[in-house]
């Protein structure tokens, strides 16, 4: 089963409105109905999803992303439970039950083994969706890892999945002086020169964040892509194959190194 397994992870700036961090209930439907048809042609998918933090700003009143960890920590237990209704009521649409997966730094250190049994009992079923996300508000060593960039390629790594796709408001990597993305990158170490970073009020990482997870994940065997979070309805021509984006050639090893 692990040759069908994908994640797919989505950060804040496709999920949430840029001049306010509320929800974009718009990108969510869309998003949740290009995993359904995913589902739908037998692949086994994960899904890692950052927008916590982001979606609970509105509830503070603030206009920015807080500094503090303690805010942001309160943020994250409010935006998660509105993230999780979300996803809950929307993939119910398509007959598919959502299993929310919270996961700290220290859980991928002592408990690999639990997670990963887990979150294959869960794919086991063929109608049920994991969702996971960082603690963001208990952990605050997680606040550090790039809106769930690093976390999505430890996942996939634990898991042995075929691909990973990384999802941003961007069409892919992006060549020096040119706004067409780069369709295919064999050697991952050959292009961090070419991060033209950029996030938005209510997100945290970035390309550069992206690329050090991609470096990760294609260390490790896996097939990884960068591509546009807001056209979703291309995720399931990645998984043939066929996609629109940047991808990764994986490395021909598969050694998963410790955490570190």
């Amino acid at each position: 089963m692990s040759d069908s397994i994908t994640v797919v992870k989505v950060g804040t700036g496709v999920l949430t409105r840029s001049e306010d961090g509320t929800l974009d209930g718009g990108a969510l439907v869309r998003l949740v109905t290009a995993l359904a048809n995913v589902l739908d042609r037998g692949h086994r998918c994960i899904l890692v999803s950052s927008g916590a933090v982001g979606s609970g700003v509105s509830s503070f009143r603030l206009d920015g992303y807080p500094t503090d960890i303690v805010t942001r920590q309160a943020c994250a237990a409010v935006g998660q439970a509105k993230l999780m209704q979300s996803y809950g009521g929307l993939f119910a649409n398509f007959h598919i039950t959502v299993a929310q997966v919270l996961l700290t730094a220290d859980d991928l250190r002592a408990r690999a083994n639990h997670i990963t049994s887990t979150l294959h009992r869960l794919l086991d079923e063929p109608r049920i969706i994991p969702i996971i996300n960082e603690n963001d508000s208990v952990a605050i060593e997680e606040l550090k890892f790039g809106d769930n960039d690093e976390l999505s390629s430890r996942v996939a790594a634990l898991i042995g999945a075929k691909r990973l796709i990384l999802l941003t408001s961007a069409e892919g990597l992006l060549a020096p002086g040119s706004d067409i993305p780069i369709p295919e990158v064999a050697n991952i170490d050959e292009v961090f020169s070419y991060v033209r970073d950029s996030q938005g009020r209510f997100s945290i990482g970035g390309m550069a964040s992206k690329l050090n997870a991609v470096k990760y994940a294609v260390d490790q065997g896996i097939e990884t892509w960068i591509a546009n979070g807001r056209k979703p309805e291309r995720i399931e021509d990645i998984v043939t194959g066929n996609g629109i984006g940047t991808k990764f050639l994986p490395a021909s090893r598969w050694t998963i190194p410790p955490w570190p």
